[in-house]
């Protein structure tokens, strides 16, 4: 099969040049293994900047200290100590909640080894320490900060200015498909397909391939081995393999023939469904084995997670007393009706119970249109006829009629941070009709969730919700949770119906 008949001949191949030459620019920062240059730079700068005014703060609050010289081995220490942590791997969305804590371990430990050497090598002046807690102090500020410019930086380059990595797609299955669609979905990853790898489309009905019905507009540059050809006629940085049919020795060669040419190859587990973000990869002689944690909702660590839900809910109740009073108050000045409103939801293990909210609709009429659920999407927002009385509107806009979920949390009913639950008559609908949606009940349904501070909130694609509920679910920690809460605050800036 010649290359020219399976590669659309108006796939761009030739160097930018002229105007082009920044995106040009970005292509060489993108290629750069780990972006390590431009991250080390960032942190030396940082580094060297803490130092400095650390230097400077120590000398003008006139104590004995050691050599200023003695303090820039800070700077070596800090790096060192981040490459240890693998803070210069690349990946492939950076997010600042996640790198916040090993960020301060690091310095951490930069800070106790440059004043181990200085008090063991240099000096044993009293006032050591404390200057080295002032450099210490500095650093958190400056290097956190620079850390945070860069991801801020780099999303607003992908987002807005479109620095998106090329990708070469191997497969044509559903979950392609699905990968396909979250590139385009999310261009925070930073991944543009341009091409698609299959020996053959899987068809739907015997008719359809899966790919013109869900990427029609994704050429199909032949099968894997063309993938040579392909990364030339495409000018590819990233490789998805993600062919569920492809045998083990073809998917070494499309491997290495990707880092042939100093291209990244990511490759779907098989097992991908179980695959959670503590998996590891283990040898037995020489030969991988992936590790796959078990997740138990019946631990003693969801216990733990389930007593701190109560504590903190009450404890949040108690705190935006005032606030909630002032709601119960125009809420029943609002309409005729009750201040909350109760709604059956599934919960835990299929469990149904009452979902409290502040009733923010006057009753229905006769003459209100009845509610279709669009196909695919979850229920919620506005249905029908928009009923909200004007105080209605406010808090679904802030999301504050979903405060008396507290009240659940200290029952018992819900958690803080979960998949968001769902009527009886849709989940029966959707457990039919969404791959892996019941799995999403081995917890107990949250006040948020992960699912909600990624934007899947009111009429959204349902299965896109049941694949970030189980990723929850299969990740699931106490620091996840956390990310979360602070993530809903964020979110919460944002108005929603």
């Amino acid at each position: 099969m010649a290359l020219q008949t399976t590669i659309p001949v108006d796939i761009p191949t030739a160097t930018p040049t002229g105007r082009d030459r920044p995106s040009a620019l970005l292509r060489g920062i993108r290629r750069d293994p780990g972006h390590s240059i431009i991250t080390v730079t960032i942190d030396v700068v940082a580094a060297a900047a803490a130092v400095a005014v650390g230097s400077v703060w120590a000398v003008t609050t006139q104590v004995a200290h050691p050599p200023l010289w003695a303090l820039w081995l800070f700077v070596p220490n800090v790096i060192m100590a981040f490459a240890l942590q693998q803070m210069y791997r690349r990946q492939m969305r950076r997010n600042f909640l996640d790198e916040l804590a090993p960020v301060q371990t690091a310095l951490a430990v930069a800070a106790v080894l440059t004043l181990g050497f200085i008090v063991t090598f240099i000096t044993q002046a009293s006032q050591t320490g404390i200057t080295t807690t002032k450099v210490w102090v500095c650093a958190i500020v400056l290097i956190t900060g620079g850390r945070f410019a860069r991801v801020v930086i780099q999303r607003h380059l992908r987002i807005h200015r479109g620095s998106l990595a090329p990708t070469l797609v191997v497969g044509d299955g559903l979950v392609a498909h699905q990968l396909i669609s979250r590139m385009r979905g999310m261009p925070e990853y930073g991944l543009l397909p341009v091409g698609i790898l299959a020996a053959s489309p899987l068809q739907i009905a015997g008719t359809t391939s899966v790919g013109d019905a869900i990427s029609p507009d994704i050429p199909r540059l032949g099968p894997p081995r063309m993938i040579a050809e392909a990364i030339a006629a495409t000018g590819a940085e990233e490789v998805v393999v993600a062919a569920e049919d492809i045998d083990d020795d073809e998917l070494a060669r499309v491997v290495r023939a990707a880092h042939r040419r100093g291209i990244r190859a990511w490759v779907l587990p098989r097992a991908h469904d179980a695959v959670g973000a503590r998996a590891r990869i283990d040898h037995l002689g020489g030969v991988p084995l992936l590790i796959l944690p078990r997740v138990n909702p019946r631990s003693w660590q969801f216990g733990v997670k389930h007593a701190t839900d109560r504590i903190v809910g009450a404890l949040g109740l108690l705190l935006i007393s005032p606030l909630f009073l002032t709601l119960m108050l125009l809420v029943r000045l609002s309409s005729p009706g009750p201040i909350f409103f109760s709604q059956q939801r599934v919960g835990r293990n299929g469990r149904v119970f009452g979902c409290l909210k502040f009733r923010s609709m006057r009753p229905p009429t006769e003459a209100d249109a009845t509610f279709e659920l669009k196909t695919g999407a979850a229920p919620g927002g506005v249905e029908g006829v928009d009923r909200r009385t004007k105080i209605g509107k406010i808090m679904r806009s802030t999301s504050m009629d979903e405060l008396p979920q507290l009240i659940n949390v200290v029952r018992g009913d819900m958690s803080l941070v979960g998949p968001r639950p769902e009527r009886p008559e849709f989940v029966e609908l959707f457990e039919m009709q969404i791959r892996r949606y019941g799995e999403r009940h081995r917890v107990k349904a949250g006040v948020t969730g992960w699912a909600q501070v990624h934007g899947l909130r009111g009429q959204t694609s349902i299965a896109d919700r049941a694949e970030w509920d189980n990723y929850y679910i299969e990740n699931w920690s106490i620091a996840l949770d956390l990310k979360i809460l602070a993530l809903t605050v964020l979110t919460l800036l944002h108005r929603a119906e």
